[in-house]
């Protein structure tokens, strides 16, 4: 173990979303769950937060295989080619990620098959033969009480019966194991009603799961028996601890994990919340501190898929939003919790209203108004007004909203402000003051909304980077919001008189549907 960690150093905090499968090709449910840790990643390092944010892809499996023989091309070569989609992806949205692990990396098989061994060691993975029905969309097995009409239960399309020698893990022996980390730990399956469904699930009773397939070789080996590949749930799950140094850096490992959020969709909630503690308590190690299952992005009321064609890939909305219109609306639009339903008008509208009615209005009223009326100078006079203690509301409200992952109600904090400050406009009319010649009270006004926009641009920079970085540079200020340190930055009076501003052109122009 390593020596501990001095009292001084950051905080660690280490986010990673699921591993996407490369048989898919990434869209805005996708890109849903990445943005959102992007943006509590983002937000954690402004308080100098030592973070690990992790993404990738999952590549082993049937259904890869499958995708690659129809094509002609090695499984290899079609995870090559779908895991370059992700990654190009994650690139046009500005995603900050630490890493981007693939499950084909040399460092994962040795760590999963280092994983393995020690599970099977410690007696909890014994060989039988399995009978039942899988799904190879999901890479589950499913008994007959699962399936909708016949179907599998998430993607609505029958599963395959399968006979098969198997290892099987004893997913059975943890029931009342789960039971009591969540009852001490509730904050460890969020949100609520999510949690209730897994303790729901294991007091029906758990059963022993394949966790090996010897009907295909696309996989990684058992290390005890290599005529079996691992199922890909002991294998895919496992790049969480891969990407944080288990089996190659044991005081790295050490000083990551437990992990502090899976984010998730609700889709693979058992695989994460039941599956995963209980293989992470078979194979010794603490499970995660939290897994938040979020809902699905819908189409039409419908969730996204190949087969229903109504799948919405980011770059095609970037075109038209922009990186920060399309970060904004995702995480403005919704809780991040609940299902969610998208339209383009619905985007449109948020767009508009919040982004250039609003924040694009506020921050070229005051700057415009600045440099006519102040000589293109920050005033070095400070009204100390009604402002101030918004502002400093307005970041108390942030900060806890986002410590929640609830990005909505923490933007509505900000957006509460930003209208606030357009109507302190209103009510204190400096064009009039200016006009009666009245220039310390034009300082006054013009001062207080100076420093908003300062304290608007830093509390947004994690989620809209771009423009929160052009106003911050018009503000006359070095650097880069991120450069900042919270709680401090936040404090009234940051912005120093004497800096030369830029009014620039509109940061958001309208767009019409």
């Amino acid at each position: 173990m390593p020596d501990p960690l001095p009292a001084d150093l950051p905080a660690r905090f280490y986010v990673t979303t699921p591993i996407y499968y490369v048989n898919d090709v990434p869209h805005i449910g996708h890109a849903y769950t990445t943005v959102a840790g992007d943006v509590i990643t983002r937000w954690r390092r402004l308080f100098g937060d030592e973070v690990h944010y992790l993404t990738g892809t999952d590549e082993h499996g049937l259904k890869v295989q499958r995708a690659a023989e129809a094509r002609g091309v090695t499984p290899q070569e079609w995870a090559d080619a779908t895991s370059a989609r992700f990654v190009d992806t994650w690139r046009e949205l500005q995603i900050a990620n630490d890493d981007f692990i693939r499950t084909t990396e040399p460092r994962h098989r040795a760590a999963v098959q280092a994983f393995l061994q020690r599970v099977y060691d410690n007696g909890y993975i014994v060989k039988g033969t399995y009978e039942g029905l899988y799904c190879v969309p999901c890479e589950a097995y499913y008994t007959d009480d699962d399936l909708v009409a016949g179907n599998c239960p998430i993607h609505d399309r029958p599963v395959d019966h399968v006979v098969e020698e198997n290892y099987f893990f004893k997913l059975s022996e943890f029931g009342q194991r789960l039971l009591d980390h969540y009852e001490a730990h509730p904050e460890a399956m969020q949100p609520e009603g999510r949690r209730n469904e897994v303790i729901g699930f294991i007091k029906q009773g758990l059963r022993d799961f394949s966790m090996s397939r010897t009907s295909i070789d696309w996989g990684i080996p058992l290390p005890w028996d290599p005529d079996h590949v691992t199922y890909v749930w002991f294998d895919a799950l496992f790049n969480y601890c891969t990407a944080v140094g288990y089996g190659s850096d044991p005081e790295r490992f050490d000083r990551w994990w437990p992990v502090d959020y899976h984010l998730i969709g609700k889709d693979i909630l058992r695989f994460h919340a039941i599956y995963w503690p209980a293989m992470l308590m078979a194979g010794g190690l603490e499970p995660p501190r939290c897994v938040f299952a979020h809902g699905w992005l819908l189409v039409g009321g419908e969730k996204m898929s190949k087969t229903k064609l109504n799948q919405i890939f980011p770059h095609d909305l970037i075109a038209d939003f922009g990186v920060d219109g399309y970060r904004y609306h995702f995480m403005a639009d919704q809780r991040f919790g609940p299902d969610g339903d998208f339209s383009y008008e619905s985007m449109v509208a948020r767009y508009n209203s919040d982004l250039a009615n609003n924040f694009g209005n506020l921050a070229n009223r005051v700057l415009n108004m600045a440099v006519n009326y102040c000589g293109g100078i920050v005033p070095d006079r400070r009204a100390d007004g009604p402002l101030r203690e918004q502002a400093a509301d307005t970041f108390a409200a942030q900060a806890d909203a986002f410590a929640r992952l609830d990005f909505a109600s923490g933007l509505a904090a900000v957006w509460d402000l930003i209208r606030a400050t357009n109507s302190y406009i209103e009510d204190s009319a400096p064009w009039a003051l200016h006009k009666a010649g009245d220039a310390d009270a034009t300082a006054d006004v013009l001062g207080d909304c100076l420093e908003v926009l300062r304290i608007i641009a830093l509390l947004t920079s994690p989620v809209i980077p771009n423009a929160a970085a052009e106003l911050w540079r018009r503000l006359g200020l070095p650097g880069r919001p991120d450069d900042q340190r919270l709680p401090a930055a936040s404090a009234w009076g940051g912005l120093p008189a004497g800096n030369v501003l830029d009014k620039g052109a509109p940061l958001f122009p309208r767009i019409e549907a």
